[in-house]
């Protein structure tokens, strides 16, 4: 399968994957995932910070200090009957009452609440009573009413009090933290349906008319941004009392603001310690319900909710698809610190973006689009690493494969420029020629197996001589080699180097011979010439090439060793070559000549010295003597 192959199908896997995840966990799976999002909608609150509420709902609060001077909760009847009463005296918009008022108490007291309660706009709060201690969706069933929450009953108030008021249902969605992400709007019996607590008190404080549409609710001709259940997605603005909050007891003291009332929407609710009803937020462990709920109230009248709407979740489908996707893809691009940087930087951008909306009013999942993407990114990312650790395995065991073919110098160049001598290059270099002499003859009556033996030994003789003094061996021709000195680029000492290797290569190859059996010893010589000058170095060959040099240079290199063997020497070195290495003898050789003498395919003379090893008196010539 090819590289593009892998990464269209790597591509494939990971949007199924996506959109499967958001599939899911929209069918009501993955509920872990809820708690994640909790966390980060916390979070993104946070970062978000206090905002400054609109100034339209004062909340009157029934809290500790009511409890201590009437010496119980719930209050009695009587006392909230005078506190309605004060509030009417100062002509709130709508007075919403946050307490559940279900039993009968003192007869007198609940005849003066309800003559008070017909005495101004009033909305009293019910509960939904559900077949768990968790709100549940009630199972599919025609219509678009089938999202509801859908509760077993209804507790409503007193017909006493219901009868002088409006009624709406004042439960809260909490989410896997604890803390109210939204408010149901509609509610549902197997018989009939009822609207929120906020969305009564939001109807009358506005005066409009409630429209509820399939796919949407309109508060006159402005619509209601809730979620697809009909919920109203909230944000809190700050920590508890952020929204106008005034004690109760500051009407009981006669010192209640009229300021704080007049032409409001007033919320009288329960702040008790251990009376009332509290939930945790992004900025308090304890937000007593009655905040909870004006918050609510507050978003459907001033239109300033978070918005989380079908356009939202197509947003956040298409998110949950397309990031991995394009993550994947860089990582696929770019298979470097340079892939894996971009898609830092993407993920980086996706999570300014995602804080940039909820702070500016529009709620995009995050906890769908991490579980989309993670998963796939990071699997994608160990199988580029461990397939990046195969190949790195392969490349250095091909590197020291082709190390034993090609000299470490010219691996080491080509590594670091692929286009070297990708044209041929006119240069000055060295070039030694080493040939052995008697090999054909030996091999016709040779074990091939002891054959391979003795070339592996000449060869590698040729090798760490070359080595030892920067030459590369261009190219081992069965028992002879080429060694070039000017390669990857000529150097001032090229000559040197050349004349240093062939004594070298002389020493050591006459003393290879003679360590071996006679049988074989006496059957073999060897031939070294040696030259420099001009050259042409090139690759050569088609899909496998090897790199050369070409030139007079090298024809009279290799000519050289004919000439030495024809006046019984065993090296053959230019006269232009000792010039240009600056050679003055040694007191272990002699060189003698020159002599002038014309080689083969080649007009014109060649000056030429013949070089002997001293230190072992008639060796060299004894084996010179030994044609080829």
């Amino acid at each position: 399968m090819t590289r593009r192959v892998q990464i269209l199908v790597a591509l494939v896997l990971t949007a199924l994957w996506g959109a499967g995840i958001y599939a899911a966990h929209a069918n009501g799976h993955l509920r872990f995932l809820d708690r994640l999002e909790a966390t980060l909608t916390d979070w993104r609150t946070q970062v978000r910070g206090v905002q400054a509420p609109p100034d339209l709902v004062t909340i009157v609060a029934i809290d500790d200090t009511v409890v201590k001077r009437g010496g119980s909760y719930p209050l009695p009847r009587a006392d909230l009957a005078r506190v309605v009463d004060t509030i009417v005296q100062f002509k709130p918009k709508v007075i919403a009452i946050d307490l559940l008022l279900v039993d009968r108490s003192a007869a007198i007291g609940d005849a003066t609440l309800a003559n008070t309660l017909a005495t101004g706009p009033m909305v009293l709060a019910a509960a939904a009573i559900f077949p768990s201690a968790s709100e549940t969706v009630a199972p599919s069933s025609q219509g678009p009413l089938a999202v509801l929450p859908q509760a077993e009953r209804f507790l409503l108030p007193l017909p006493a009090f219901a009868d002088h008021a409006e009624v709406g249902v004042v439960n809260v969605a909490t989410g896997q933290s604890g803390s109210p992400l939204s408010v149901p709007m509609l509610f549902r019996t197997h018989d009939k349906v009822e609207l929120s607590f906020p969305l009564r008190v939001a109807t009358r404080a506005l005066d409009k008319p409630l429209t509820i549409a399939p796919d949407r609710l309109m508060l006159g001709d402005r619509a209601v941004p809730t979620d697809s259940d009909f919920a109203l997605p909230i944000t809190y603005y700050g920590p508890r009392r952020t929204i106008r909050t005034v004690s109760a007891q500051s009407i009981f003291d006669g010192t209640l603001n009229r300021a704080a009332i007049e032409n409001r929407i007033v919320v009288i609710g329960a702040s008790v310690a251990g009376g009332g009803d509290f939930y945790p937020t992004p900025f308090d462990s304890l937000m007593p319900g009655v905040e909870v709920i004006s918050t609510a109230i507050t978003h459907l009248v001033a239109g300033d909710g978070i918005v989380r709407d079908h356009k939202v979740h197509v947003a956040d489908a298409l998110t949950a698809i397309l990031l991995p996707v394009l993550l994947v893809g860089l990582l696929a691009w770019r298979r470097s610190a340079l892939g894996i940087m971009a898609a830092a930087v993407v993920m980086i951008a996706w999570a300014g973006l995602n804080l940039f909306a909820f702070t500016h009013g529009v709620w995009l999942n995050a906890a769908t689009t991490l579980a989309a993407t993670v998963p796939p990114v990071a699997v994608f990312a160990g199988v580029q690493l461990w397939a990046g650790g195969r190949k790195a395995q392969y490349l250095t065991a091909k590197s020291r494969s082709l190390a034993q073919f090609q000299a470490p110098a010219v691996q080491e160049w080509l590594a670091r420029d692929p286009d070297f001598l990708a044209k041929p290059v006119r240069q000055d270099a060295a070039v030694v020629f080493i040939d052995l002499s008697g090999f054909t003859a030996l091999s016709e009556r040779t074990d091939p197996d002891a054959l391979r033996d003795i070339l592996n030994a000449f060869h590698a003789r040729v090798d760490q001589a070359a080595t030892a003094c920067g030459g590369i061996v261009t190219g081992f021709l069965g028992d002879g080699a080429m060694i070039l000195f000017g390669l990857p680029g000529a150097m001032p000492d090229d000559a040197a180097r050349a004349l240093k290797c062939a004594i070298e290569l002389h020493r050591s190859v006459d003393r290879w011979i003679a360590s071996l059996p006679p049988a074989v010893g006496d059957q073999l010589g060897f031939k070294i010439g040696a030259h420099c000058g001009p050259i042409v170095a090139s690759r050569l060959g088609g899909s496998h090439q090897h790199i050369t040099a070409t030139g007079d240079t090298v024809n009279v290199a290799n000519r050289l060793m004919e000439v030495a063997a024809q006046n019984g020497a065993c090296l053959a070195l230019s006269d232009t070559l000792l010039d240009a290495a600056d050679y003055l003898g040694a007191p272990d050789s002699t060189l003698k000549g020159p002599l002038r003498t014309q080689v083969r395919g080649r007009s014109g003379t060649v000056a030429v010295w013949f070089w002997r090893d001293e230190s072992k008196p008639g060796a060299a010539a004894t084996q010179a003597e030994i044609s080829g």
